[in-house]
């Protein structure tokens, strides 16, 4: 059954002929056993849920039966090898792009340990890409905020200097070490320890401003870098997520090719080994019996054509002849000519109604 073979011959023939259909049916029975399972891993890996990968895993298995059991039924045996090749060509191309479909998941499955360290090692740098851009939104104002704490810490310290160069103008005078040179506390101090006790006020004064602009400034930092965290905590599941299909199709190619390729060569001999096992084995008692049946029937619709062609064909010359003979009757010939009369009178009659009651 799975063959596609006509049970009824194949029961009336040989345990051989029997074997080889029931060997080929066997390979396209596996074959999409193979499909259901690499189409329920792909879709599981879509839609992340057991029974909804079983149902469409199911489906596709029973598609891909459907055409491998099409493909091989409809592969004719003929006395030329030639024809026999020209007819499977196109079935050999469907078999090849059905054979790349099942043997992709597949091999996704096998090499699933050294796609996820290709996989994270994209999500790390995706990671990184993602940090780099967020923070191009923030960097320029972050700068702009720090720089405008440093100015205000550099006025701090400016200040600072210069109160500690007058306290030491003033000290110096004191001791006689600088300034007037004169030893004690006199008019020159008092002013110098004025100049320096206003720019002491002015330096605590600017302190508390500048630490209030500061500390404001820092929480404005602050609340950036809060924000700048939250969005890169916001996209972290969007890169933690990037495992689907296309993304581990993708990690695949950067693996190396052979042993993918090895896996394709396995699939593409299971889904070609039918095609190929009636392309090679030769005409057997089973293909004579269906050629039997099938010129059988295809003597006995051209004999139907033929008879309907000569049925037809006496028809028409019997036809001609009939009314070849009617047209010389003077009985006909009467009868249609007082036929012709009534209708001239009627349309006469209807024409002068008409026009009666135009006029008015």
């Amino acid at each position: 059954m799975c063959s596609g073979a006509d049970t009824t011959i194949l029961k009336n023939s040989s345990i051989a002929e029997q074997n080889k259909f029931a060997g080929i049916g066997g390979t396209v029975f596996f074959t999409a056993v193979m499909a259901f399972i690499a189409s329920a891993y792909a879709l599981y890996t879509v839609f992340d849920n057991y029974y909804t990968a079983i149902f469409f895993g199911l489906i596709w298995a029973l598609l891909i039966f459907n055409l491998d059991r099409f493909i091989v039924s409809t592969i004719k045996k003929n006395d030329s090898k030639w024809k026999e090749f020209i007819q499977a060509a196109p079935r050999l191309v469907l078999a090849i792009i059905i054979a790349v479909v099942i043997s992709k998941p597949l091999e996704l499955k096998i090499f699933e340990k050294e796609i996820n360290q290709v996989l994270l090692t994209q999500k790390n740098d995706l990671t990184l890409a993602n940090k780099t851009q967020i923070a191009t939104q923030f960097t320029p104002e972050i700068e702009k905020i720090n720089s405008e704490i440093n100015a205000l810490k550099q006025e701090i310290e400016e200040k600072q200097t210069e109160t500690d160069n007058l306290y030491n103008t003033y000290i110096t005078e004191a001791e006689g070490t600088a300034g007037t040179k004169l030893l004690g506390k006199g008019p020159v101090y008092k002013e110098k320890r004025d100049k320096h006790d206003a720019s002491l006020t002015e330096l605590q004064q600017l302190k508390t401003t500048n630490n209030a602009k500061i500390l404001t400034k820092e929480n404005e930092i602050n609340q950036l870098t809060t924000i700048q965290k939250q969005q890169e905590t916001a996209t972290q599941p969007i890169i933690d997520g990037f495992d689907g299909l296309m993304a581990r199709v993708n990690a695949l190619q950067q693996l190396p090719w052979l042993p993918s390729f090895f896996i394709f060569l396995l699939f593409l001999a299971i889904e070609t080994s039918p095609i190929i096992a009636k392309l090679i084995s030769p005409k057997g008692e089973y293909d004579y019996k269906l050629q039997d049946i099938e010129n059988s029937v295809k003597t006995w619709i051209t004999q139907k054509e033929n008879q309907r062609k000569n049925v037809l064909d006496t028809d028409v010359a019997l036809n001609q002849t009939i009314y070849n003979d009617l047209a010389t009757e003077e009985e006909i010939y009467n009868y249609k000519k007082q036929k012709a009369r009534e209708i001239l009178q009627m349309q006469a009659d209807a024409f002068h109604k008409s026009q009666k009651s135009i006029i008015g």
